[in-house]
């Protein structure tokens, strides 16, 4: 938390002001080719099987002297790129993965007073969201798509995340492009409008530990839109971590930009451990909704999580 740049920042964060090192590439020592033994005049003879079966009886019948060594036969090599990627996935801390949710800056103070985010199909709704961009159709496909199979509770009943802050869904907003599950309002739709509430994988499971002892499909992984057709889901423990991990070894996929972590029923908002907007000025709106309530997040700056991907290479 001490080494915070001047966007607001921790130092891991911020790619602009801490930008990562070159990676060191590992060096590889060849083992040393063994020596073969030199004949003690052109006239020694080779050695040969026969003579090696001949010598491993003398030694049987001379218990003094030392018994040829067995021939160890190795397993086949994998390759090195197998080893690495299954190394990689193995060794990977999905704890740390952070989580994204995106919601207008003018939700936040319901959300502040409620002390939680809320699923859709909850029944502790007074009143939905001042600004919600989703379409009728889109809201409709997820109370009809279903997480853990016929009879189990729809996406609708869950709140759900990103697994990155480019997740495809809003990059439609940033690049302000059609997109058949948005209805963007030009007057406030705009992605500086926005917040994104940021907490990770660990913080999740620790906050929800009863429910999901009660229940593991309370937190659910997906490979992609929640209501999408050919999407699948991990709903065990197990199975979320696994794919979790799988997501993780490919970060520039499709996959990933698309996948979900749902949390059933609600998500209470001390498990938001940071909140991203994309100025100053947005940063001056929201400080102040959080002085009058227990909740303290990091609210940073950060206006790459903001602009359309074109705008942030150049």
């Amino acid at each position: 938390m001490d080494d915070e740049c001047i966007h607001g920042l921790e130092g891991e964060l911020c790619a602009s002001c801490f930008p990562k090192a070159a990676p060191v590439p590992a060096l590889v020592v060849k083992a040393p080719r063994a020596s073969r033994a030199k004949l003690s005049s052109l006239r020694d003879p080779r050695p040969t099987a026969l003579s090696a079966t001949t010598a491993a009886r003398t030694a049987a019948k001379s218990p003094g002297r030392a018994a040829p060594k067995t021939a160890v036969v190795r397993e086949p090599r994998t390759t090195a790129a197998a080893r690495s990627t299954s190394a990689r996935i193995a060794a990977d801390n999905v704890g740390e993965q952070r989580i994204y949710h995106v919601t207008h800056v003018r939700n936040l103070a319901s959300i502040l007073e409620l002390g939680a985010l809320l699923a859709d199909a909850n029944d502790s709704w007074d009143s939905h969201p001042a600004i919600d961009i989703s379409t009728a159709d889109t809201r409709a496909a997820r109370r009809a798509a279903v997480v853990a199979g016929d009879g189990s509770a729809s996406v609708a009943s869950y709140v759900p995340f990103f697994l990155s802050p480019n997740a495809a869904l809003w990059q439609s907003v940033r690049a302000n492009t059609a997109d058949p599950r948005l209805e963007l309002d030009p007057l406030g739709s705009d992605a500086g409008d926005f917040v994104i509430l940021v907490s990770t994988v660990k913080t999740v499971l620790a906050g929800c530990a009863d429910a999901i002892d009660a229940d593991e499909s309370s937190v659910t992984i997906t490979d992609g839109d929640a209501a999408g057709t050919l999407t699948r889901f991990a709903s065990t423990a197990a199975a979320a971590d696994r794919m979790l991990r799988l997501l993780r070894a490919n970060p520039d996929s499709d996959a990933l930009q698309n996948a979900e972590l749902l949390v059933a029923d609600e998500f209470p908002f001390e498990l938001v451990t940071l909140v991203g907007v994309t100025n100053d000025k947005v940063r001056d709106v929201v400080k102040p909704l959080f002085a009058g309530s227990s909740f303290r997040p990091k609210v940073v700056v950060y206006p790459p999580w903001f602009l359309a991907l074109e705008e942030t290479t150049e």
